[in-house]
């Protein structure tokens, strides 16, 4: 926001409104804070200025201010507001109020909301308001909105007003922005006059409870004042109308069991006596009962309020609804759990266990998408759930109850990758003693994966692009068209950019694939979901081995999100599996060198095929043999595990199993030698 700057001008309207989607979240949080000062007793200026902050935070461009009216009701003076010019300020030291004086003095001329959509042009900036006017525009204003702050028995306090630097139009965020703030500002200001009333009764009395009462009625939210112990003295009377308890019913120690959840009370037990003798700040979330048996989520604060010794001599508890946060968190969880059971059993669907933000965004985009028939290029590092992500889009779609046939493009020799996608005619070459259909014709009506995409040979991405452009393909053998319906889906973990920029990959047929692209995120990327991940994987495996595992140690839950995951789920996979199978009681520990590169280097000697063998394939396959068949011949014919073969030459199991069938390698050969 400019302040003392040439003026700024839009010529036209924006359609988009400037505050954010969440303005509700970010006034709670902002009506949170100041109620907070409130509670702590802070002067009128501090929790104004904090409300006109936390506005001004939501958009660079918004200026927010409180202006207070004189005794007589004639006059605003500023109050608050940080952002507003000072020779704007002092412009506006006083601001008549008046019929026409632009947004705030005819807000409150008027007792109701003024909107002005364009200073330059709005008559209530007209007249004795033009040098208000000339001022706003020099400092390139041209949106303005306000509304009067007036206490409950129709007294002009003050108002709340907003101004913008861009022309546009005030839509309902910004309405319910500058309506909600205006309340926020009413408490303050209500409070403010009631302490400095109760100052002066002071002067003569001593402070007693009652009069602490009454300052806690004045703010609107639920508030109990409890013993040194916890046990309730006081509730205000909005916690009355929500509890549809009588005075008496609330005091003592029965007060929590007649107000919260019963598993709640249980739950927090422990953790409430403790921070109650700790004698320090603290909050917690409980369900509690409201006046017609339903029960509602608040996040309950608790301020310990001490005496000149630092003694605590009471506790402030306030209640802040957050049901609807709750109610939002366990459908994201439901309809991610609905997602989970739709995907078959057989296949392993830990790749989508979690609630983290990355997860999220994935899942949202296949809600988007499913029921569309666009083709989706799906990108993300081996083992972190491709096709999982893919079985899942094709479930949700129109087409879940036909084929979803998932193709392994770099298992398949070069020489036979048209004929298993395309399908071959009789005679169409040696060895092709019948008709067979491919692999698109077998998902016509449904969906085709097309995994790890980037090792398509550059013929068969020739007639991939005819089958996405003209749908429709042709055996190997027979020049006659065949039309398919088939949605299709591609996955690789390599850059296909890059590999359009070397010349190994069709740019117009990766233009043809990345119509709706979807980054699957790497664990690394999802670390908040890995203690989801290792509950449910400890609890399979301890189920597969007969064991019964109820603790995981802190130690190794800190150690798998410190852990980079290089194999993702399935290295995850392993090492759990690994350490059930050793775990002798009923704690889940692991070994922290299993999670060290270095004891993965030390586990045996390394075979330098490096990323070269499946990414680069700048080695022949005669070479790729040899040090595949002498990994093999070193583990046993192991595949997988730190002591595997793929671990050995440094890549992904699954990597090395598509190049083991690709080369026709019997691994089996090298068991128990």
């Amino acid at each position: 926001m400019r302040r003392q700057s040439p003026a700024i001008t839009r010529a036209v309207v924006s359609p988009e409104p400037s505050i954010s989607p969440s303005v509700r979240d970010a006034l709670a949080v902002i009506h949170q804070q100041t109620l907070e000062l409130i509670v702590r007793g802070a002067s009128l200026d501090a929790v104004l200025d904090a409300l006109c902050d936390g506005i001004d935070a939501l958009d660079p461009e918004l200026i927010s201010s409180v202006l207070l009216a004189n005794p007589d009701g004639q006059r605003l003076w500023p109050k608050a507001g940080r952002r507003v010019p000072e020779d704007y300020k002092q412009l506006i030291s006083p601001l008549p109020i008046a019929a026409a004086m632009a947004a705030c003095g005819t807000a409150a001329f008027r007792k109701e909301r003024v909107i002005t959509q364009d200073i330059a042009t709005d008559p209530l900036w007209s007249g004795p308001a033009e040098k208000y006017r000339t001022m706003a525009l020099q400092h390139g204003l041209r949106t303005a909105w306000s509304v009067p702050i007036v206490s409950k028995n129709g007294e002009l306090l003050g108002t709340f007003g907003l101004h913008h630097a861009q022309l546009k139009s005030v839509g309902q965020d910004e309405i319910e922005l500058l309506e909600k703030a205006g309340h926020i500002a009413l408490i303050a200001i209500e409070r403010a006059r009631a302490q400095a009333a109760l100052t002066d009764a002071l002067a003569e009395v001593k402070k007693s409870e009652a009069e602490l009462r009454t300052i806690v009625e004045m703010i609107p939210q639920m508030i109990a004042v409890l013993a040194p112990d916890g046990q309730a003295l006081y509730v205000n009377e909005l916690t009355l109308e929500y509890t549809g308890l009588g005075t008496d019913e609330a005091r003592g120690a029965e007060f929590r069991r007649r107000v919260f959840h019963p598993e709640d009370v249980e739950r927090l037990r422990d953790e409430r006596s403790h921070a109650l003798e700790r004698g320090e700040p603290f909050e917690n979330e409980q369900r509690a009962r409201r006046h017609d048996g339903q029960y509602r989520w608040f996040l309950i604060r608790y301020r310990p309020l001490r005496d000149e010794q630092g003694r605590v001599v009471r506790w402030y508890a306030t209640a802040t609804d957050i049901d609807d946060r709750k109610r939002t968190e366990d459908r994201i969880r439901n309809e991610n759990l609905a997602l989970r059971e739709e995907i078959d059993r057989s296949s392993m669907f830990e790749e989508i266990v979690g609630s983290s933000v990355a997860l999220r965004r994935v899942l949202m985009l296949v809600e988007k998408v499913a029921d569309t028939d666009s083709t989706v290029l799906i990108t993300g590092e081996t083992g972190s759930g491709k096709e999982l992500i893919a079985r899942a889009i094709h479930k949700k779609s129109h087409r879940a109850a036909r084929a979803f046939i998932r193709v392994n493009c770099a298992a398949i020799p070069s020489s036979l990758v048209a004929s298993e996608l395309f399908g071959h005619e009789k005679g169409a070459f040696t060895g092709a003693l019948q008709r067979r259909l491919g692999r698109f014709e077998s998902a016509n009506g449904g969906t085709i994966l097309l995994d790890e995409i980037g090792d398509l040979p550059a013929e068969t991405q020739i007639a991939l692009l005819r089958v996405l452009q003209d749908r429709e393909i042709e055996r190997v053998g027979n020049s006659h068209p065949i039309l398919v319906d088939v949605r299709v889906l591609a996955a690789t973990n390599r850059e296909l950019e890059k590999a359009v920029a070397a010349g190994t990959f069709r740019q117009d047929l990766y233009y043809r694939l990345n119509v709706f692209p979807i980054h699957v995120p790497s664990l690394r990327e999802r670390a908040d979901d890995i203690p989801l991940l290792v509950e449910y994987l400890i609890e399979r495996y301890a189920t597969k081995a007969g064991k019964r595992i109820r603790k995981i140690s802190r130690s190794a839950l800190t150690l798998f999100q410190a852990y980079e995951w290089p194999g993702n789920i399935r290295e995850l996979q392993n090492v759990i599996e690994r350490a059930v199978i050793l775990c002798d009681d009923d704690t889940f520990s692991v070994d922290e060198t299993w999670l060290t590169r270095d004891s993965r280097a030390a586990a045996g000697p390394s075979i330098p095929i490096g990323s070269s063998l499946p990414q680069q394939q700048r080695l022949q396959s005669e070479t790729e043999r040899q040090m595949i068949e002498t990994a093999l011949a070193a583990t046993r014919g192991r595949i997988a595990g730190p002591n595997g073969a793929a671990a050995k030459l440094g890549i992904p199991r699954q990597t090395l199993d598509s190049k083991i069938t690709a080369l026709g390698i019997d691994k089996h050969r090298y068991k128990g030698r």
